[in-house]
């Protein structure tokens, strides 16, 4: 460390390049989530869930150019979290950054998991010795600097858009050129059920699952700090990555169910695996194995860089402790870097003593955390776009058809929380969702009243 004022926040290096950015939010997205979530979501919907895939997809769409539109009315705010704070209050952006942090936390768990029971199944050990060797790689990862962080999360995510690009092209060869036909499609389709076998309800209830699938967009705006140009980033980010996403999603789920009958789908099991078997290609399962270790590493190298991105932001604007501001030589936050991994760790081993109760709280918790995050975005939109027009300013980027496209955003996702609500086995997300939701206003109301206490102190003789 150089030597310095104690009290000095030292800044961030602005190492990271456009590329980096869009291919950051790629992979933050493409993950397990479409690999191997995707069989449960089909499994509910049938082929209908295309419907499903797209209106979700339209929503995440929404959402960063609601970030795109506050990045350039506010640059150098920061990321999200700092909207937040600007629209709604000091509060938000506190329970906003704390809420995050800890989603992503859980989620440094659950892809070192992930990935040591890819790797057991290779060479038998316990599954927290390879989870813990993934944690301590990806740390070194994202201790070095951020621009190996960027340029390995590029190739990562470059990988995983190479290889789905693949299945589509290949896929539709098989659909329309060297497989059965469109003909043989079609009426392989309609004898399980056709478009809807489900009906139209399925399109909505698939919705839980179809949308974490998707999260992750949103990093964008965090990578985007360590940019030269942050709001013009973000922009890019919201106009290119969203659209690109929806192809992937698209057109790899058109694929699985024109190829393989929906109903022999198996939850849990990479529908991915079932269509290329179909298709014949050799070593399918070792395949997508392959390819799932990669979309898990990827995710859980992104995951350690947001949390320990999170502590950062949060301890300059004095919602972490102000240790968590200081940067390295190589100007990574090192610190917040650390603690973010030993959360991930923490973690994993929770899973390992207490699999049934602790960590299952830990999942379920987690589980609605980003909706509420979003809403608290779209609010946070809602109430500076207002003022802003108040104010009479011109905004070079907009979100279409205000206010009631912004309005429509937020009714969509208390909808999308009303129907995890309505269903047994994800209603306990909620509630614990809304424990956590109330322990962080708890926790700033604290931090409010000792900081007011603190001032009076200060004042009185």
């Amino acid at each position: 460390m150089t030597n310095r004022d104690p009290g000095q926040h030292e800044t961030l290096a602005h190492s990271l390049q456009p590329r980096h950015v869009t291919m950051i939010s790629l992979g933050g997205i493409i993950g397990a989530g479409i690999f191997v979530g995707s069989s449960a979501a089909i499994n509910v919907a049938g082929p209908a869930v295309l419907f499903t895939y797209a209106m979700c997809g339209i929503l995440v769409f929404v959402i960063m150019r609601m970030l795109g539109e506050m990045a350039i009315a506010r640059p150098g705010v920061g990321t999200f979290t700092g909207y937040a704070t600007l629209g709604l209050g000091p509060w938000a952006g506190f329970v906003t950054g704390w809420l995050y942090f800890y989603f992503w936390a859980v989620t440094i768990a659950v892809e070192a998991i992930a990935g040591a029971a890819i790797l057991v199944q290779l060479l038998p050990m316990p599954a927290w010795l390879p989870g813990t060797g993934l944690i301590l790689a990806t740390m070194l990862i994202n201790l070095l600097s951020v621009r190996v962080y960027g340029e390995t999360e590029f190739w990562l995510a470059a990988l995983k858009v190479v290889i789905i690009t693949a299945f589509i092209v290949i896929g539709a060869l098989y659909i329309f050129v060297f497989g059965p036909g469109i003909s043989a499609t079609r009426a392989a389709m309609s004898a399980h059920g056709g478009m809807f076998p489900a009906g139209w309800a399925a399109i909505f209830t698939a919705i839980p699952i179809v949308i974490f699938s998707m999260m992750g967009s949103e990093v964008a705006t965090i990578a985007a700090v360590e940019t030269e140009h942050p709001a013009e980033n973000v922009v890019r980010a919201a106009r290119t990555v969203t659209m690109r996403i929806l192809f992937f999603y698209l057109g790899s789920i058109a694929v699985i169910v024109a190829i393989v009958p929906w109903d022999q789908i198996v939850p849990g099991h990479s529908p991915f695996a079932d269509a290329m078997t179909r298709i014949r290609i050799p070593g399918a399962a070792l395949l997508m194995a392959a390819v799932v270790f990669t979309a898990v590493t990827s995710c859980l190298n992104s995951a350690i860089y947001v949390t320990s991105r999170m502590l950062y932001e949060m301890a300059e604007r004095g919602d972490a402790p102000p240790v968590f501001a200081r940067v390295s030589r190589r100007r990574v936050p090192s610190l917040a870097i650390l603690v973010s991994c030993a959360a991930g760790f923490a973690m994993v081993l929770i899973s390992v003593i207490s699999p049934e109760r602790a960590f299952v709280f830990l999942l379920e918790s987690s589980g609605a955390i980003i909706l509420c995050v979003y809403l608290l975005i779209a609010l946070s939109q809602i109430t500076l776009r207002r003022r802003l027009e108040t104010a009479g300013e011109v905004l070079p980027v907009k979100v279409w058809l205000f206010p009631y496209v912004s309005y429509a955003l937020v009714a969509a996702i208390l909808a999308v929380l009303a129907l995890m609500a309505a269903q047994p086995d994800l209603r306990e997300q909620i509630s614990l969702c809304a424990i956590l939701f109330v322990v962080a206003l708890a926790a700033y109301g604290l931090r409010a009243r000792a900081r007011l206490f603190e001032k009076n102190s200060e004042v009185i003789p």
